[in-house]
């Protein structure tokens, strides 16, 4: 490709590149210093080759200059040396002709005749291959120290003194080019030029500078300033692992296969839709400011693990390192700014808000660069300026306006209005900021009727924020009734999709992100709906993830890593070649109109619908849809990054997952798909949740196996009749050691996902950190959790949607909280686990002692230790003593307190006692249950004939015995709890 072509290909690209560096130095995740080593020049100058981002260029100058001091070669020999790295020549083709330009535009008179007179011998040198004979290339560094100290005053504003210094700096660089870096030959015709020499000894060689005014050339004496100076490695540049893993993946994704983009104005039209409830908009002063027991802020707590993005934070806003969040509260704007800073690294609605608005900037420069003529190289001359304005071009407004839609629907906003929430007035200020944003809700009136009756409107409302910030309504439609019939947010987004515009809808949580980046390939990615995928078209077009709570803890780093290999790996496979992906999240783009004229997006029946998202899915497969997935856009996702978050999430999932095995959808797949697709879609939504159940279960019919078998005393007789048969099958039945029980296994497709994405050696490291940080110990509780609300749901059914909080967890959970949260899910299993295998231990029989005893159960031990501890070693300051003394004194009031009406479970230990058995309503729940907890009287039996407390009688009259025992335990526990 020839110099020319390189330079209208970068000269295009560089407006779309400087913008999302812009944008990255927005959100603070680069410095001032950054973005100017990032950026890359227009590239529509007279300079006569491409220029690339400084950061590429950086100590590259330096490097050549080492070449040139060792050089002992031709001149043809060391430019040879320099080309070996590309980007090496560019920089002192770079430099040289930077040096010549900016020279050229400082000096007039004598001072234009010697810079005239050195560049035109320097470049017939290199015409004539002698360069090395005309330099002396061991002075060079001298040169250029000197022609930096003259860019350094450059960069400033005139001064009297600026410029007097500048032309003391530009006579100290004549004088080591003329006596140094020439050869003798030229010294002496240069010092014997009667019009340099009486012009240098009038004193007025240098005496007029024109100081830089012109944009471009301030912009390339700056530019080859840091280029002179700035020694970092490109690999360093950006320091901020974010934005460096976000650059990755937009330069990597310009390789993938992508359909090509449509112009703005053609391409299909497409509408974002947000549901809310009540969640956090934006982070208060107060909340920010607010300690918990230990002292510590949720901007303290960010301070610290986002440290460079605080100091740059700062830095935008011209605060010095030492500016605290007391400091910045002191101005209205700074303080606002911190809320903002604050609240776009949590999940909130701000952040959500910010990261989608991104389509329509990206729509806009989209637009506003398509009119620009191709071929034009030099805009100067064209009279447009690559990316100046397009903000304020109308077209480019209007036109992204009519291809772009946002609608967040709040579905109380009209009810927070009304009592003045915090939360009003931020939704209010975050419509203020974003002219496009549209607001959604459902207005609630007081009518009456003719008779006298007061009865109640419902309306669907759309409101926007006018000139003077005040909410302008749009549309207003009257409802049938009240719209909140089924699950909440189903309902919340089915009232107001019809506010949505365009032929394709993306559905967007409100705890997600996007990036400037990634909006720019939308347009590409609207364009699979009209590309070829098999027999049907697309209806729903899957996006990738990118989970941003990884940095958080530890914990979310767990959820993070394991995500990513899902929403990667494997909705990869599952779109293409299974065919049985579905919609999973949120971030995934309909087809709006197939969907629409199919029962819409969301189904809200209560209960059986809890997890609304798949449900879009199953609806598309069965009328005929096709879902497939695209690796090459991503968006941000916020997890949950506390244990008690992640369990209720995980819950609320297996809850789902038990009730879609009872739905008339997953019947209906089973029955239409073929043989191969109904086991991938069996193994990857409700098969999963099965078998992890079922290995679960497995511990327990083999504890109790071994348990019946050390109570009977038949293993050791087994064991005895196996090997004297030779019966070695027996025998390893006996002994197997169950590894399947570690949660551990469910880590596999994430270790893949690392050894794919970050290649082995990476993979290896990030394996064994996550050991080092307990992730064994996580993923075997996170077994429990599924294993516990996905079988509760099969057997009474009614799963309900919890609301975790996505708040960050910086404060210590109480004993008493974690009791309430795991009893029934961890900690009796965990208990009854314990026991079986003390009683193993007990009255069993391993052949090879305790070694055999260990490796038999080691596994086991395991998990009782995971599902037991769990909680406490994931705590905030779990073993505090004093915190420990704490949650004991509260734990005992809540055992001791009453239970009572209106008491609730939080409060009281009866009353939680009630609400854990609400689940239990039916008369066959009861049955089964009953059946269930009839495993315990194996220990009653058992134990009790093994102390031989009725001698070696085997008969019933043990479970007499047992239950007199029993019941007097009983009835003393009750005399003493009365007394006290």
């Amino acid at each position: 490709v020839s110099q020319e072509l390189n330079k209208e290909y970068a000269s295009i690209f560089s407006p779309f590149w400087n913008e999302i560096i812009k944008s990255l130095r927005e959100e603070d995740f680069i410095s001032n210093r950054e973005m100017d080593l990032l950026s890359i020049p227009s590239n529509t100058g007279s300079l006569r080759l491409v220029q690339w981002p400084l950061f590429l260029l950086s100590s590259k100058i330096f490097l050549a200059i080492d070449l040139a001091l060792d050089c002992k070669d031709t001149q043809a020999d060391l430019w040879n040396r320099i080309c070996r790295d590309e980007y090496m020549s560019y920089a002192v083709q770079e430099c040289y002709y930077s040096i010549e330009k900016i020279l050229h535009s400082l000096v007039d008179g004598e001072g234009r005749l010697w810079v005239e007179r050195i560049f035109r011998e320097i470049n017939n040198s290199i015409l004539e291959n002698s360069l090395v004979i005309t330099l002396s290339l061991k002075k060079l560094p001298l040169v250029l120290s000197r022609f930096t100290a003259l860019t350094g005053l450059l960069i400033r504003n005139e001064t009297p003194d600026l410029a007097k210094g500048a032309a003391k700096a530009l006579f100290q660089l004549y004088e080591v080019v003329t006596h140094d870096l020439l050869s003798s030959d030229l010294r002496e015709q240069l010092d014997t030029w009667n019009i340099l020499a009486r012009a240098r000894n009038e004193g007025r060689l240098f005496s007029r500078i024109e100081w830089p005014k012109d944009p471009e050339i301030k912009e390339q004496v700056k530019r080859l300033h840091l280029l002179l100076t700035v020694k970092d490695s490109a690999a360093n540049i950006p320091k901020n692992l974010e934005a460096r893993r976000r650059l990755e993946f937009f330069s990597n994704s310009l390789f993938m296969d992508m359909p090509p983009a449509k112009p703005v104005c053609e391409m299909i039209p497409f509408s974002v839709f947000t549901p809310y409830y009540s969640e956090t908009v934006l982070y208060s002063t107060s909340e920010l400011q607010k300690e918990n027991e230990d002292g510590i802020s949720i901007l303290f707590y960010l301070q610290k693990i986002f440290p460079d993005e605080w100091e740059n934070f700062l830095e935008r806003i011209g605060r010095g390192e030492s500016a605290g969040g007391v400091d910045l509260q002191e101005n209205s704007t700074d303080s606002l700014e911190l809320r903002f800073w604050a609240s776009y690294r949590g999940q909130t609605l701000a952040r959500t808000v910010r990261g989608m608005m991104y389509y329509r900037r990206a729509l806009m420069l989209q637009s506003y660069l398509e009119r620009r003529p191709i071929g034009v190289t030099d805009y100067s001359r064209s009279g447009l300026l690559p990316t100046q304005g397009f903000a304020l071009s109308h077209e480019a407004r209007a036109q992204s306006d009519l291809k772009f839609t946002y609608v967040v629907s709040c579905q109380i906003y009209g009810q927070q209005k009304q009592r003045k929430a915090p939360e009003a007035a931020d939704i209010a200020l975050l419509l203020q900021r974003n002219e496009a944003l549209r607001v959604a809700f459902i207005h609630v009136e007081d009518s009456s009727a003719a008779d006298g009756k007061v009865s109640k409107e419902f309306f669907s409302k759309l409101v926007k924020a006018d000139i003077h910030g005040k909410d302008q309504e749009i549309y207003s439609i009257r409802l049938p009734g009240d719209p909140k019939l089924g699950e909440g947010k189903p309902e919340n987004q089915n009232h107001a999709i019809i506010f949505t515009r365009g032929e394709a809808i993306q559905t967007i949580d409100m705890n997600q992100d996007n990036y400037l980046e990634e909006a720019m390939k939308m347009r590409n990615l609207l364009e699979e709906f009209r590309t070829d995928h098999g027999i049907r078209p697309p209806s729903i077009l899957g996006v990738r993830e990118h989970v941003f709570t990884g940095s958080v803890s530890s914990l979310a780093w767990f959820m993070s890593n394991q995500e990513t290999s899902f929403v990667t790996l494997g909705q990869r496979v599952l779109a293409n070649p299974l065919k049985v992906r579905m919609h999973y999240g949120h971030p995934d783009v309909f087809d709006r109109i197939f969907h629409i004229t199919r029962g819409g997006i969301s189904k809200a029946s209560r209960v059986i619908n809890i997890s609304e998202d798949i449900y879009a899915g199953f609806n598309s497969t069965l009328r005929q849809g096709n879902v497939t997935h695209h690796e090459y856009i991503q968006v941000g996702k916020g997890r949950d990054v506390g244990l008690n978050q992640i369990a209720l999430f995980e819950g609320k999932v297996a809850g789902g997952n038990g009730e879609q095995v009872l739905s008339r959808d997953v019947y209906r797949l089973g029955q239409l798909f073929d043989f191969f697709r109904m086991l991938s879609f069996y193994f990857t939504t409700v098969g999963y949740y099965l078998c992890t159940m079922m290995t679960v279960l497995t511990i327990y019919i083999f504890l109790y196996g071994r348990a019946y078998l050390a109570f009977s005393g038949l293993d050791r007789a087994i064991s005895r009749q196996a090997k004297l048969s030779g019966n070695t099958s027996l025998n390893a039945v006996l002994n197997t050691q169950f590894l399947v029980q570690i949660g551990v296994f469910t880590a596999v497709p994430m270790i893949m996902g690392f050894i794919l994405e970050l290649g082995l050696l990476k993979a290896v490291f990030s394996f064994i950190t996550m050991q080092l940080q307990l992730c064994s110990v996580f993923f075997t509780f996170s077994l429990g959790t599924k294993t516990h609300y996905f079988g509760r749901t099969i057997l009474h059914g009614g799963a309900k949607y919890r609301a975790t909080g996505r708040g960050f967890v910086v404060r210590h959970i109480k004993f008493a909280e974690n009791y309430r949260l795991y009893s029934r899910s961890h900690f009796i299993k965990a208990l009854e686990v314990a026991l079986l295998l003390i009683v193993y231990i007990a009255y069993g029989y391993a052949e090879g002692g305790a070694v055999s005893y260990v490796l038999l159960t080691l596994s086991s031990w395991f998990l009782v230790i995971s599902w037991l501890f769990a909680p406490y070693i994931f705590n905030p300051s779990g073993f505090e003593w004093q915190k420990t003394v704490e949650d004991f004194d509260d734990w005992s009031s809540w055992l001791l307190y009453k239970g009572g009406v209106g008491v609730k479970g939080d409060n009281s230990w009866e009353a939680w006692w009630d609400e854990e058995q609400m689940h239990i309503q039916t008369l066959r729940g009861r049955i089964l249950e009953t059946i269930l907890s009839l495993r315990f009287f194996i220990f009653q039996y058992g134990i009790v004939y093994k102390l031989h407390l009725t001698g070696n009688d085997t008969s019933l009259a043990i479970y007499g015995f047992s239950w007199v025992v029993l019941v007097g335990i009983v009835m003393i526990f009750k005399v003493c709890t009365s007394l006290f």
